[in-house]
């Protein structure tokens, strides 16, 4: 199975190509240039030096969330386009289970977490098989603290609300390591390979069914009131 995978979460924008577990190519860019400029770019530059077509791809994934609104509104919009084009399904795929599966070879316990609101995820790795234990949520570090205090199994952070966890943990004597330093972030490649994961269960939808997932209303929609902070 051939997926093109796209990431738009965060600052950086990547796009790769999969194929039954396999990563045939991917190209990420993080230079500040907006994501509606660089992410067709790079699609187009990795299915030409794979000789391969947008028609040869069995469905498009994206990562629709938790993320910038507005990276997450162009990747959706990009991978509706797409797969539309083509007549292909989709696949929207969590940041966070990305993330994790950047990790899956560490066994124990993968903590995920986005931004200082903490967007977070738990899941647990064992041969290179993860198992989600939370879905993704909006919790306070204190609260996330708690919840894992007594767990005996090793505990890995990925993402860009790492750093913030771990300060947290080692303050309240948890032990905890974070990822390594090229395994922290959210890629295409990992978008990827838990697209087909997702695909194996059954999970593939239509372009016009694909949909971003926020765990909070966008603040950029002038028709709804601000959302209270997250505590």
């Amino acid at each position: 199975m051939k997926i093109l995978a796209l990431e738009t979460s965060a600052k950086a924008v990547s796009a790769a190509v999969s194929e039954n577990g396999r990563i045939l190519a991917s190209g990420y860019q993080d230079t500040g240039l907006t994501h509606s400029r660089t992410l067709m770019p790079i699609v187009e530059h990795i299915l030409k030096n794979t000789d391969l077509k947008l028609s040869d791809m069995d469905a498009i994934a994206v990562a629709v969330g938790p993320g910038s609104f507005t990276g997450i509104r162009i990747g959706v919009s990009a991978a509706k386009g797409l797969a539309f084009s083509v007549d292909k399904p989709a696949v929207g795929v969590s940041t966070l289970a990305a993330m994790a599966r950047n990790v899956a070879f560490f066994d124990g316990l993968i903590v995920c977490a986005r931004r200082s609101q903490v967007y977070n995820a738990n899941f647990s790795a064992e041969n290179g098989i993860l198992t989600r234990l939370t879905p993704d949520r909006a919790v306070s570090l204190d609260e996330l603290a708690e919840e894992i205090r007594n767990n005996p199994r090793p505990i890995t952070l990925v993402g860009d609300g790492a750093h913030l966890v771990y300060a947290r943990f080692t303050e309240q004597g948890i032990p905890c390591r974070m990822a390594p330093p090229h395994l922290i972030m959210q890629n295409a490649m990992s978008v990827a390979l838990e697209a087909e994961a997702l695909a194996a269960q059954g999970k593939l939808v239509s372009a016009q069914e694909l949909e971003a997932f926020y765990l909070r209303p966008p603040q950029a929609d002038p028709l709804k009131k601000k959302p209270a902070p997250i505590q």
